[in-house]
């Protein structure tokens, strides 16, 4: 019997109108009743997740938990409390700002609490609406400001995602050491501390929660997903995961994120059991 299901949000959970399908929401609804812990496990930062907990009835509520920006952050939804915390430097930062300026990306800058993005298109403004809905956008490529500042990730965006995989060939291997490099949502190439990932967020979660790998299912759809799928005792990818997460995972869905991917794998893992 499965006791946790981590769950990527954007283009896994959620449809291309950003809303948990009906299907979904039954199946999770049904799948908690059975006792499973249910985890959202996203690379958006916590305080823009709320709305989906909400939606979830999983919101605010003690002994149930987060993972996000790529597993840089674990909370227990009572109160967003902080469990651990795994950022990146300033100097860190401040060195991925200015390596951005070099290429025709646009950036966005992640501390606990928020969002500061640098050349923001219309295409990008049109995908973060709704989901980083609240984000500062700065005129010039400087975040002294943000010195004393706990900085959790970095991503460059640009929806050309050869021209990202270029970009990281191209990273020396000072820079390119220092961290874990992945994309999500076909546009993002995300830089968190070295080490840090969903999956080693999803590890420390269940040795926590005195979960064996065994009985964990990981479900996703992008590089991102990747360490979590493989640390599970199921892997599942969506029908629109990439060609990576499809390899990587033990199931591949049927359904897509349109199609209410989540449900059908937790109606044949879990449900019907």
């Amino acid at each position: 019997m499965y006791k946790l299901v981590a769950c990527d949000m954007d283009e896994t959970l959620l449809n291309e109108d950003k809303q948990i399908s009906e299907q979904n929401k039954l199946a999770i609804q049904k799948a908690r009743e059975l006792g499973v812990q249910f985890v959202l496990a996203s690379g958006r930062g916590f305080p823009t997740m709320q709305n989906a907990l909400k939606t979830l009835n999983l919101h605010n509520l003690k002994h149930e938990y987060v993972i996000s920006f790529n597993g840089g952050v674990i909370t227990e939804n009572f109160e967003n409390t902080i469990l651990e915390v795994n950022g990146i430097s300033f100097l860190q930062a401040k060195e991925i700002v200015a390596l951005g300026t070099n290429y025709d990306v646009g950036m966005h800058i992640y501390t606990l609490n928020d969002v500061y993005v640098y050349r923001m298109d219309a295409a990008e403004k049109e995908y973060v609406t709704g989901r980083l809905d609240g984000y500062i956008e700065l005129t010039e490529a400087n975040i002294d400001f943000l010195s004393d500042v706990q900085i959790i990730k970095v991503l460059f965006y640009n929806l050309n995602m050869d021209y990202l995989k270029q970009l990281e060939a191209s990273l020396s291997e000072d820079i390119a050491s220092q961290y874990t490099i992945s994309y999500s949502a076909n546009r993002y190439i995300e830089f968190n501390q070295k080490g840090v990932s969903k999956g080693t967020a999803l590890k420390k979660l269940a040795e926590k929660l005195n979960i064996p790998v065994e009985q964990i299912i990981a479900i996703g759809d992008n590089s991102n997903d990747i360490a979590m799928i493989k640390f599970a005792g199921l892997g599942v990818s969506v029908q629109n995961g990439t060609a990576e997460v499809k390899q990587a995972a033990n199931y591949i869905c049927q359904a897509n994120h349109n199609q209410s991917a989540v449900a059908e794998m937790l109606t044949k893992f879990v449900l019907n059991k």
